[in-house]
């Protein structure tokens, strides 16, 4: 009879703990997409007692990820290296499990939308995570044989070796330290400009379109509709692919529903807009007060973080509206263009008039040039 394998010392235990922390980071992760769906509700477990100052949400959130790039560094190597000791692992997981992942959790817990903005908040979340979820692939790579994983185990191999994992868990670590060390200012400086640029591809995209010329085949076609000679099954075959694969339309010479006027209007209506996102990110966003705004901060500072947060939503909306607008010339659709235009003046307004004003309620040469740009956007 064989003599029975003999378990390393601490096995069951690391097993144990494994088993518990990666049930604790199932619930941080859930607490973190609520969070992410919903980033203006308050968690009762990030509500602050009576006279404590408030937690630094983003230093929190720093450190903890830190932290856990730095466990998570530890961990990876202990699974690799012979003799493999569970004792050891056992310590590195449980101090993972007693701070740095509630932490990391809590960072965007306390990081609450009336002091952050919400946008800023649902970015925290999403970023810790995805910390939470790269961990967890990693401690399910801790062996339950006693023994150390294997070079097949280790290696890069379809993304599913120990290394790679652990490189993507730095990655993610990384990025919450980016955002983080930024700051809310350097978060929307960078999106402001993403969505400016998006707007910048759809500019481009139709001016494109517009400067196609429309096909002069059209009376021949209808020729060749009439000629039995050409009418065979597989002409008609043929004639299917054809329309299938130039499905791209262009304004007819004739113009009917003066889709050209509209695309023109389109046209400069954009480029007006993102001159206001350029400006906006000059002569707003790089100016933002602190944030969050500090204990003793007056009435308009308290009100900053939901001025930003509500540019934001118009500001990010802003991009997929003349999206739409695009798709509706495309399509030579004079009412829904008619409507998209006015979906995207109303939201270009609103965004210069949240913004119009200094962050401290005053005026500048910024709210002079939204003055002029709401005037200009108008006659567009």
């Amino acid at each position: 009879m064989a003599p029975a394998s003999k378990e390393p010392k601490g096995q069951k235990e690391l097993d144990v703990i494994v088993n518990a922390t990666l049930e604790l980071i199932q619930r941080l992760q859930t607490v973190l997409s609520d969070i992410n769906r919903n980033p203006t509700a308050t968690s009762t477990s990030s509500a602050q007692s009576s006279g404590q100052a408030p937690l630094n949400s983003l230093a929190l959130a720093q450190d903890s990820s830190a932290l856990v790039r730095a466990h998570a560094t530890k961990v990876s190597l202990l699974i690799v290296n012979e003799p493999f000791t569970p004792s050891a692992l056992v310590g590195v997981i449980r101090e993972l499990a007693q701070g740095p992942l509630p932490s990391l959790a809590a960072s965007a817990e306390t990081c609450t939308a009336d002091r952050y903005t919400a946008v800023f908040r649902k970015e925290l979340a999403w970023r810790c995570r995805s910390v939470l979820l790269e961990l967890a692939k990693l401690l399910e790579k801790i062996p339950k044989d006693g023994k150390a994983l294997s070079a097949s185990e280790q290696g890069f191999s379809a993304d599913k070796g120990s290394i790679a994992l652990t490189g993507v868990l730095w990655a993610a670590c990384d990025q919450v330290a980016v955002l983080t060390k930024g700051g809310v200012g350097g978060f929307f400086v960078k999106k402001v400009e993403e969505w400016r640029d998006t707007l910048k591809d759809v500019m481009e995209e139709l001016k494109e379109w517009g400067e196609q010329e429309p096909d002069d085949d059209d009376d021949d076609e209808d020729e060749e509709e009439d000629d039995p000679v050409h009418d065979t099954s597989e002409k008609s075959k043929q004639s299917v692919i054809d329309d299938f694969m130039s499905s791209d339309r262009t304004i007819p010479k004739s113009d009917p529903d003066k889709i050209r006027p509209r695309l023109e209007t389109s046209l400069k209506r954009l480029r007006l807009v993102t001159l206001l996102y350029q400006a906006i990110v000059k002569r707003r966003i790089k100016k933002l007060p602190a944030i969050p705004p500090p204990e003793d901060a007056d009435e308009s500072a308290r009100a900053v973080p939901t001025k930003l947060n509500d540019a934001a939503h118009v500001l990010e909306v802003l991009p997929d509206h003349f999206g739409d607008l695009a798709a509706a010339i495309y399509d030579l659709d004079p009412e829904e263009i008619d409507e998209m235009m006015d979906q995207c003046f109303t939201d270009a307004e609103t965004v210069s008039n949240v913004l119009g004003q200094t962050w401290e309620g005053g005026k500048d040469e910024f709210t002079e040039w939204t003055e002029k740009f709401k005037t200009e956007i108008r006659k567009a």
